[in-house]
């Protein structure tokens, strides 16, 4: 509370002292926002003399359209926090959440956060991408380290969904530009899949590492990967959903379509909850994980993948242990360098997502019913047509391509076609 108050240059300017301070305060409005300092001086009279000084100098700044008025980007952030806290409750994967949080705290408050609403423009948004692109530097290269294409994508959506927060409570008029210049063409990229022949050569190298590790201690870690890769390529699951996997969200079924045995898996993502039919390939492996004791206990700790401890508590794992504790990332990309799988010969690197891909090609190239993936990979048809269909041979029909219409345009003496085609 205020101890004591003044009022100078007829109610314009305020200068007063809370309590438990000895210091005096001053305050004024302008274009309907509140500016305060603290005059850090004890006495009333040279408080006073600053105040008035303080108050000139904001005066001729906004004769000059350079005071900066209304919301701080940050203040309309801890607002947006608020609301898709509240309005999103149940309806978005908490980590997906989380990742809004880390990505604002991390990246987008400490460029924007002081900046007021007004000041971020188009051209500041690209001054953002630009620091983006060359704040980082690679330690074993010395060059700018960029973000990924997905990674600056996210950012510059959560910006917008902050822009939109303001511009709903009135703080902002409109959202600027976000949009990316100098962005190539859209040309539409195939996913990093595996051809049946490498995917052969990746599942019987997991398969001979599984038999004879390099190591003894990493014999489970080589098992685990080994059926990863088998239980992926055959279930289609994104690996965000795999590793969200736990026993009772898997149940072994005799599919009354197909009269094969199937798993059909309850799904978690970011899709929310979903089902999943497997291909036959996915049981054993799937039986193999839940009949494999796993170490869940040393001295007192979570133990971690490849320890040398082999004290502790070993059991099979029960309905809510995850399929999948671990992700294996190292393993994962020496067996692809050993392989010289790890980039397709487009350049894009192949990662755990790439034996979704590649569930998704080999299905296409079977012949099933392209609705019927997109519903069991819980996708759209517009992706699968997009991102997969493109890029697969088998999808073209050449008989109903190479049509021909008898006796058209046919030259007699030449045995040629009017389009120069040898018809003989």
């Amino acid at each position: 509370m205020m101890t004591a108050h003044h009022e100078l240059l007829g109610g314009k300017l305020h200068v007063y002292r809370r309590d438990r301070s000895r210091f005096w305060q001053c305050s004024a409005m302008f274009d309907g926002q509140n500016f305060r300092i603290s005059t850090k001086e004890e006495s009333l009279a040279r408080a006073k003399d600053i105040a008035e000084d303080w108050y000139l100098g904001l005066k001729g700044k906004q004769r000059a359209g350079e005071l900066r008025t209304g919301k701080s980007f940050k203040f309309a952030a801890e607002q947006f926090r608020k609301e898709y806290t509240a309005l999103t409750a149940g309806e978005r994967n908490a980590k997906y959440v989380e990742g809004h949080w880390l990505r604002l705290k991390v990246h987008l408050e400490p460029f924007f956060g002081e900046k007021m609403l007004s000041e971020i423009t188009a051209g500041l948004v690209q001054e953002y991408r630009i620091h983006r692109g060359s704040s980082r530097v690679d330690m074993k290269t010395g060059q700018p380290k960029r973000p990924a294409r997905s990674t600056m994508h996210q950012e510059i959506v959560l910006l917008r969904l902050v822009l939109k927060s303001a511009v709903r409570n009135g703080w902002l008029d409109h959202i600027p530009d976000l949009s990316a210049p100098y962005k190539s063409s859209g040309k539409i990229s195939h996913r990093a899949w595996l051809s049946p022949e490498d995917y052969k050569r990746l599942y019987t190298a997991t398969r001979a590492r599984a038999a004879d590790p390099p190591k003894q201690r990493w014999r489970w870690a080589c098992e685990q990967l080994h059926d990863f890769v088998l239980f992926m390529v055959n279930t289609g699951l994104r690996p965000d959903e795999v590793w969200r996997l736990e026993f009772r969200d898997v149940e072994i079924v005799k599919d009354s379509g197909s009269k094969e045995t199937i798993l059909e898996i309850s799904v978690r993502g970011k899709r929310g909850v979903g089902y999943c039919k497997s291909m036959p390939g996915a049981v054993l492996p799937f039986e193999r994980l839940r009949d494999r004791p796993r170490q869940i206990e040393a001295k007192g700790r979570q133990l971690k993948a490849g320890s040398d401890d082999v004290s502790g508590e070993f059991r099979k794992p029960g309905p809510t242990d995850k399929l999948f504790p671990f992700k294996h990332r190292e393993l994962w990309n020496s067996v692809l360098d050993e392989l010289d799988l790890k980039f397709d010969r487009e350049g894009n690197p192949r990662t755990a997502y790439s034996l979704r891909h590649t569930y998704i090609s080999m299905r296409l190239m079977e012949g099933a019913d392209i609705y019927q993936i997109a519903k069991n990979c819980r996708t759209s048809v517009e992706m699968i047509e997009k991102f997969y269909a493109a890029h697969i041979k088998h999808m073209i029909d050449a008989s109903a391509v190479n049509v021909r219409r008898r006796g058209v345009g046919r030259s007699s003496s030449t045995g040629r076609s009017k389009f120069g085609q040898d018809l003989k």
